[in-house]
């Protein structure tokens, strides 16, 4: 299957997000890939808004499920979040479970005045009632598929398609 350009993708989102930009937002990724897809978007939309960074592990539901070992990094909120436009950015959305637990510790630094999400994957397959307000496109994917975004050591980002090996614990 042949996957999406992401910067092609990266480029379509800046321009849909654009006009949705106030002096009042903020964009928020969430460590690992949307870290890197919104520091892509914040080149891309050329504007003066401040840029985030959340590491949601401690605040994730699965945190201390047996084998669940992140490698946790700081977040990073160089802004009050009290009273912003916060557009949170994520590389894939799936159950909603990454979403919630932003959101959960995006409010420990404050009370946002608005919270839009941004994605450059849609795969479907919600378990929470999340949808994103921004898609780069949207692919389901079936059981035992996953995709994910990468960083070679240039700072490219591409889309790889993964097949997950079911585990029988």
């Amino acid at each position: 299957m042949q996957l999406p350009d992401v910067e092609v993708l990266t480029q379509e989102l800046a321009q849909k997000v654009k006009p949705h930009l106030t002096t009042n937002s903020a964009l928020v990724g969430i460590h690992t890939g949307g870290v890197w897809l919104a520091q892509a978007l914040h080149t891309k939309l050329g504007a003066d808004i401040p840029l985030g960074m959340l590491d949601i592990s401690f605040y994730r539901d699965d945190f201390s499920k047996e084998g669940l070992h992140p490698e946790v990094k700081p977040s990073d909120m160089p802004f009050d979040v009290t009273g912003r436009d916060v557009i949170l950015v994520d590389d894939v959305l799936y159950t909603g479970r990454t979403v919630r637990a932003a959101i959960n510790e995006l409010f420990d630094y404050g009370r946002p005045a608005s919270v839009q999400l941004v994605v450059l994957v849609d795969r479907g397959g919600r378990e929470l009632p999340f949808s994103a307000q921004f898609v780069g496109f949207s692919l389901p994917l079936e059981e035992g598929q996953n995709i994910q975004l990468m960083q070679d050591e240039h700072g490219k980002l591409t889309l790889e398609l993964k097949e997950v090996v079911a585990s029988t614990s």
